[in-house]
């Protein structure tokens, strides 16, 4: 009987990883080509330039528009949405069997509803904690109870 493959999805705002575990006594491996990173950026680096101006509702003054949304929030959805994407895509090539899905809490909030139905129901773990900084040497003690590394 063939082992089950497990991915473990370690997540942030900025970075993803995905490492791959066959059976006790395998490891952590990295999936070499599913490593994403985007450079980090503060809200004042993503809106370079100056807001918009709008008349004041009442008098002659003017004021600037604030936008609407966090454009760093918008861009970290947007980065975790590009993982989802690609482990749907992974998904339907039947590289995995399980998912384990290790973020940060926002991301993670994130990560839900990017998550196809069909790669909702792989997930067999979510750990909301941020492992994106931690050698891959000390991952598997964070998955004790899920998997036997």
């Amino acid at each position: 009987m063939k082992a089950k493959v497990t991915w473990i999805l370690i997540a942030d705002g900025a970075t993803a990883k995905v490492f791959e575990h066959h059976g006790p006594g395998k490891g952590l491996q990295a999936v070499d080509d599913l490593m994403f990173e985007q450079t980090p950026l503060k809200a004042g680096e993503i809106m370079a330039d100056r807001p918009g101006r709008s008349f004041s509702s009442v008098g002659h003054g003017r004021s600037a528009i604030e936008p609407s949304s966090d454009p760093v929030a918008v861009r970290e959805r947007r980065f975790v949405e590009n993982v989802a994407e690609e482990l749907e895509r992974k998904h339907q090539q039947h590289a995995f069997d399980q998912l384990i899905v290790a973020a940060a809490p926002t991301a993670l909030g994130d990560l839900r509803p990017a998550f196809s139905k069909g790669l909702r129901e792989t997930i067999v773990a979510e750990v909301p904690k941020d492992l994106t900084n931690l050698p891959t040497a000390q991952l598997g003690r964070h998955f004790d109870g899920l998997l036997a590394i």
